[in-house]
């Protein structure tokens, strides 16, 4: 038998954005333990905005769990919230969302670095070189001397956790960047993600760094926000697909914007202005590569009968990908496909 750091992490009760809250039980086991060998546990609800203080305790439900590399035997586990009878709690969103594992979904989250109450990079007073290099940008002077240190450290993270991370780069802003994670289903592709954020989130504390997820943390300014640009593709749409459809489903997708935006991050209004490759917060539209319309279509759908994959950018980078991929997916349950 051997000992196990077992890292139980959950989303807290506090709005518009939750946050990961997490704590360590130690347990022996033979060998690495299923998810089944993993028990509940509690926590003080009061202390995280998920209970009151005469009735505090909640349930933690282990539903993933991934190895931490950074530990000797070390095991993450994400859980759900539960109330003490093992109903979900009202903040418990992966309960309730709407799964289909032949749903495939690509997030792409971005973020920026920031240390001393600014984006890695940014001087103390004023900004720094106009954006143009630091897109996928290479030298110190376009990224810095930590934070591409720190990127490819939770890259190998993730891919260490077994996560679907699928790549990184450097974004439009000085300290911003991206990464991406791919998923079949939306609880196995937010799981990852929430995961995946927590890794960073944890990383940067040694480098006295913060990670900002709003989506417009510069204010009105002609620097970048940040998205969480969102990618799905139903079987049907893989395997089928057709014009007719594609314009169907986009009509769906108009007639619904306001019950996306609802769910896809908050302050999206400082983000979807029509300016930086964004359509403003209360329009739809589509075009192939373009990456100032709602939903971007690559040249490989119309290319391939109407077949493939959708980009929707309007989500934020604080969205919860919980309820961005259930909202995806009662939109196109909409759409007939017979």
């Amino acid at each position: 038998m051997a000992k196990y750091l077992l890292e139980y992490i959950w989303l807290d009760g506090y709005t518009p954005v939750p946050n990961i809250r997490g704590k360590t039980l130690v347990k022996e086991f033979e060998k690495f333990p299923t998810l089944e060998e993993l028990p509940n546990w509690g926590f003080d609800g009061s202390s995280t905005r998920q209970a009151e203080g005469h009735s505090s305790d909640c349930v933690l439900k282990p539903v993933a769990r991934y190895l931490d590399s950074t530990k000797r035997n070390g095991v993450i586990v994400l859980c759900e919230v539960l109330h003490a009878d093992l109903t979900p709690h009202s903040t418990n969103a992966r309960a309730t969302v709407l799964d289909d594992p032949e749903t495939w979904f690509g997030f792409e989250q971005e973020y920026f670095l920031y240390k001393d109450g600014r984006p890695l990079g940014f001087p103390v007073e004023g900004y720094p070189a106009p954006q143009g290099t630091y897109y996928t940008g290479v030298g110190y002077e376009n990224v810095g001397d930590i934070a591409r240190e720190i990127v490819d450290k939770h890259l190998d993270l993730c891919i260490d956790a077994g996560i679907n991370h699928e790549g990184i780069n450097a974004e439009v802003a000085k300290g911003q960047w991206e990464f991406q994670i791919f998923g079949k289903g939306s609880k196995k592709a937010a799981d990852e993600m929430w995961v995946a954020r927590y890794l960073l989130q944890r990383l940067t504390e040694k480098y006295k760094v913060t990670v900002n997820y709003h989506c417009k943390p510069l204010g009105a300014t002609d620097w970048n926000g940040s998205g969480m640009h969102s990618n799905f593709s139903t079987k049907f749409m893989r395997e089928v697909g057709g014009k007719e459809y594609f314009e169907k489903l986009m009509a769906a997708f108009d007639k619904h914007k306001n019950e996306h935006i609802a769910v896809y991050g908050p302050d999206n209004h400082m983000r979807l202005t029509g300016l930086h490759e964004t359509q403003s917060i209360d329009k739809f539209n589509y075009g192939v590569a373009n990456r100032g319309a709602s939903i971007r279509v690559p040249h490989s759908f119309p290319n391939n009968a109407y077949k493939g994959y959708l980009e929707d950018r309007r989500p934020n980078s604080q969205g919860d990908p919980y309820k961005i991929a259930s909202r995806i997916l009662q939109t196109v349950q909409t759409v007939p496909t017979k």
